[in-house]
């Protein structure tokens, strides 16, 4: 007796094992299946871009001399008027000095030629000659005062310092490199629009007004102020059909520096666009497919254009319709026109699963 029991029980798990392991396998042989989603979205188009100060330019020596002084550091803020620089002044100094000598004889020269002329001893002519005498001398000193000023160089507005070309006792020449000074304030950030793409956007313009756009920093963080864009160079470069764009950026914690590469990002909007899943798509050379899935669960690759890409999107132009089904996963698996069972999911919940798949 007790061996008929053990044998029922056998032919008991026997039968649950395989009924399990077949409906494991019905599961398993299910294919997911969605439908495109149409709806109006939002994409960003990155742009490599060029980041410049607002204000940018070189400090360079207007006067050939000894660099006698140096007030400042490299890398400092400088304040409009500060004096950054002095080149040897004693030369300029005696000049001015000597010329103040020859304005005060002349003005002597002068009111004595115009106390004759007023007698009658000496012609008027003599005493336009004196006049004249003078005003080539004052002339003289202005000249001088100027060269000594110029022995001073001070910062044209406030700024930071680039490094210095120039050391401190080092004989410079008029016009010698000294540093460069950046107005950081606001940046100029550059960066190179297609035809079709700018076509696009001075259509928009026209309607909505300036363009605000994002920046990506070089470590591929977000700078935390927005961009406007407010220039478009005339003309487009005929080499690489593209055309420059300008965006200026506040920067009030000095962030940004000039010379600095990121990457704008620039908002579409886009009216009833089809999106479908990444994952549902497959590659073949450089075109890119899904798998049409009939109402008898059929497979159709059909090749679809995409003309943007999103996170875990494409959007989609042609190939495919909203009330299609797609193959959702397990592309690999099959193979054009088998027939397969499928499971639908809607679209929201096959997006959502993405996202999660990827946050873990």
């Amino acid at each position: 007796m007790k061996r008929i029991l053990i044998l029922i029980s056998l032919s008991t798990v026997l039968m649950y094992s395989c009924n399990t392991e077949k409906h494991e396998k019905e599961t398993e042989a299910k294919f997911l299946v969605t439908s495109p989603m149409q709806m109006d979205t939002m994409i960003y188009k990155d742009y490599v871009c060029q980041i410049h100060a607002i204000n940018h330019i070189e400090l360079r020596s207007q006067e050939k001399g000894y660099l006698q002084n140096v007030y400042v550091d490299e890398g400092q803020f400088v304040k409009k008027g500060q004096l950054m620089f002095q080149i040897m002044p004693v030369i300029y100094q005696a000049e001015m000095e000597k010329a103040k000598a020859n304005v005060s004889f002349a003005e002597i020269e002068y009111q004595n030629t115009k106390s004759l002329a007023d007698s009658n001893v000496v012609s008027k002519n003599e005493l336009a000659l004196a006049k004249a005498t003078l005003d080539k001398e004052k002339a003289e000193l202005a000249l001088a005062q100027a060269h000594l000023t110029f022995t001073e160089i001070r910062a044209p507005f406030d700024g930071i310092m680039d490094h210095f070309y120039e050391r401190l006792g080092s004989l410079v020449d008029e016009g010698a490199l000294l540093t460069t000074l950046s107005d950081n304030s606001k940046m100029w950030v550059y960066f190179n629009v297609p035809e079709a793409e700018y076509l696009d956007y001075i259509t928009r313009a026209k309607k909505e007004g300036h363009q605000k756009v994002d920046l990506q920093m070089a470590n591929h963080e977000m700078f935390d102020q927005k961009g406007i864009v407010e220039t478009i160079e005339a003309d487009f470069n005929n080499e690489t059909g593209n055309i420059a764009f300008r965006a200026t950026f506040p920067n009030p914690k000095q962030i940004l520096r000039h010379g600095e590469t990121g990457t704008i990002l620039m908002p579409t909007y886009l009216k009833d666009a089809i999106l479908i899943p990444q994952e549902s798509t497959f590659d073949i050379l450089d075109k890119k497919f899904v798998y049409l899935v009939d109402e008898k669960g059929v497979l159709t690759s059909k090749q679809i254009t995409v003309a943007q890409e999103m996170p875990h999107l494409y959007v989609v132009t042609s190939g495919i319709s909203p009330s299609d089904k797609i193959l959702l996963e397990g592309l690999g698996k099959v193979k054009n026109n088998e027939k397969i069972e499928t499971v639908f999911v809607p679209f929201n919940k096959a997006l959502s699963d993405l996202n999660n798949l990827h946050a873990e």
